[in-house]
């Protein structure tokens, strides 16, 4: 799986992703799951490494802000491309919560979809064995101006044009 981050594609990615069952490693910086996190979270605060949290489609986002001081990353799951709710997931994490951590894409993430994804506050896209990492790096670049305001420009294209001369 190829991770793409700051426009960039990432070769050695630190963060292993733990199912509930396994044990959890000495060191090193894991990904969990929100029921695991919420579990276990006196340990895995003192874990030697970064902790970050899965969070899937039908889970309750104040759940995850409950948490927000406890990861440092918050990995959004597609299981279908089809299934936006990790859109507003995003958005909510930024605009509401304040959430300046990495939030990264993970499952059916679709090169035409990361440009709108980073509009919504993700920074990290972990893309499917198979799926072409030079195109989507490509349509990160999709379009050079904005009309709407939104995470990564908070000002609509309005407020950002000078008018008159």
């Amino acid at each position: 799986m190829a991770l793409i981050k700051g426009k960039q594609v990432i070769e050695n990615d630190g963060y292993r992703k733990l199912a509930d069952e396994d044990a959890l490693p000495s060191s090193g910086d894991v990904i969990v799951g929100l029921a695991r996190l919420e579990r276990e979270a006196d340990t895995l605060v003192k874990h030697d490494g970064k902790v970050g949290v899965r969070v899937e489609p039908d889970d309750d986002l104040q759940r995850v802000v409950a948490l927000l001081a406890k990861v440092q990353l918050i990995a959004i799951n597609f299981p279908k491309f089809g299934d936006g709710r990790g859109y507003s997931k995003a958005r909510l994490l930024r605009e509401r919560f304040g959430y300046m951590g990495e939030i990264r894409a993970l499952g059916e993430v679709l090169g035409d979809q990361l440009f709108y994804m980073t509009r919504c506050g993700f920074d990290a896209f972990e893309l499917a064995a198979g799926k072409d990492v030079e195109a989507a790096l490509r349509c990160l670049a999709d379009f050079s101006v904005t009309y709407q305001a939104a995470t990564d420009d908070p000002k609509p294209l309005y407020r950002r044009v000078q008018r008159g001369a």
